[in-house]
């Protein structure tokens, strides 16, 4: 599936390649109420631009899905900031993937345009309550420069800015062994972008900078300080190559209290927690992604590498993915790899003094390495088939065989007492993905 953005920024837009299937997918379709205002803004939209004068364009996505896990002593989820998932908290869960956006785009004036997505998924309070995810004023300086102001997509991986969009990408979700590294998927700042075309190719390099606030149960949250990066992405037909660096200092405020637990235990407890505690920790990312897509086939694979400087940890993923259409149907294959690249378990304090204060030094030392325990590993073989039954729709079927290894629980949340590392469990899942 190309790569091609299909719920599009205008300033931002890349039209689809002439031998890409996208190419023929785009165009409205009848898929709910909301197309009715499309196309009477479309129509508007049209008459403006042949004036030379303001537009503004409404375009939206959505994922409908079911997920089953047969693993009963943990959740699967597709982030970390779900409340839960499919497993133990429920046999089958519609939250995992479930997604339905809105998305206004206004031309101010030749060099001016705007856009805000709205999101409305699951969130850490079981609500539904939408989100604003990206919501930027930019400024074209030049043919090749644009400058943009607000909240923009975070592009650390191949298919950032469409890692929500179900219908433009292959999967029924991105590889969780690469995308589950970062979470966040913004950036509240300043962003530049210079693309040039040269000989058949063409250039794009980013690079932002600013900070992310993002709040959990009872006000905790974290806060991504001075964050920046540098993108690049280069095309040459068919091919796609994407490579990152970006790097924030990440304070996450729900573990403050336990940390500081240590402290009370003189130098051994702040050692602990100096190397742990998430206070402002650097967390650089580094990532690299390969997209080959002629039309009837696809194949493409990412590598990436997170040095978390605290409980988070330091983890690298890999996925290889490949698939091949066959009119409306394309069956594909996907072989994945998440590895702890630091301590996943650390000796603590050491237990003395009255039994009550051991018994107390003993249950932080325990909770201290299922947090440590918590950076992954695993490696996953995935099968899916993706039916394109009505333009602008998608139906997805997808099995996902996920082996636990090193004593982790690889992307599982809410691990149970009763989890065993080690062994295979399944999820299969099921979409309906569309555009309008």
């Amino acid at each position: 599936m190309p790569i091609a953005q299909h719920v599009p920024d205008t300033a931002n837009e890349r039209p689809a390649p002439a031998h890409s299937a996208a190419a023929h997918r785009r165009g409205p379709t009848a898929v709910s109420a909301l197309c009715l205002l499309w196309l009477l803004l479309a129509q508007t939209s049209a008459r403006a631009q042949e004036a030379d004068a303001p537009w503004i364009r409404f375009n939206g996505y959505g994922t409908l899905g079911e997920v089953h896990s047969s693993e009963e002593q943990a959740d699967f989820t597709s982030s970390i900031d779900k409340p839960n998932g499919a497993g133990h908290s429920r046999d089958w869960s519609a939250d995992v993937d479930s997604v339905i956006a809105a998305q206004l785009t206004a031309q101010l004036a030749p060099r001016w345009s705007a856009m805000i997505q709205v999101v409305s998924k699951q969130r850490y309070d079981n609500s539904y309550l939408p989100g604003v995810e990206w919501a930027n004023l930019k400024f074209q300086a030049t043919p090749e420069l644009s400058l943009r102001a607000g909240r923009v997509v975070m592009p650390s991986f191949l298919v950032s800015d469409d890692r929500q969009v179900g219908y433009a990408i292959p999967w029924v979700r991105p590889p969780l062994e690469v995308y589950s590294l970062v979470p966040i998927t913004k950036n509240d700042g300043l962003d530049a972008s210079y693309r040039v075309e040269r000989h058949g190719a063409t250039n794009t390099l980013q690079s932002n900078y600013g900070s992310l606030h993002t709040v959990g149960p009872a006000g905790q949250g974290s806060d991504a300080r001075n964050q920046w990066g540098i993108y690049d992405t280069l095309e040459i037909g068919p091919l796609t190559v994407h490579t990152a660096y970006h790097q924030a200092h990440l304070s996450v405020s729900n573990l403050q209290g336990f940390f500081s637990a240590f402290r009370d235990f003189g130098p051994p407890g702040d050692r602990i927690a100096n190397q742990y505690a998430c206070d402002g920790k650097l967390i650089p990312l580094r990532s690299v992604g390969v997209d080959y897509d002629p039309g009837s086939w696809f194949l493409m694979s990412e590598w990436a590498r997170s040095d978390g400087h605290c409980f988070i940890g330091a983890q690298s993923g890999w996925y290889v993915s490949g698939g091949y259409r066959l009119g409306s149907f394309t069956p594909y294959l996907t072989t994945a790899a998440l590895k702890a690249q630091s301590n996943t378990s650390d000796p603590g304090l050491v237990p003395a003094g009255p039994p009550t204060l051991q018994r107390n030094i003993a249950a932080l030392d325990g909770q201290l390495n299922a947090v440590l325990a918590s950076t992954g590993s695993e490696n996953s073989v995935s099968a899916g088939l993706r039916w394109d039954f009505l333009k602008n729709m998608d139906l997805k079927f997808q099995v996902d065989r996920i082996h636990p290894e090193d004593g982790s629980a690889g992307v599982l949340m809410y691990v149970q007492p009763g989890f065993r590392s080690g062994g295979d469990f399944y999820v299969y899942s099921m979409t309906l993905d569309f555009v309008f």
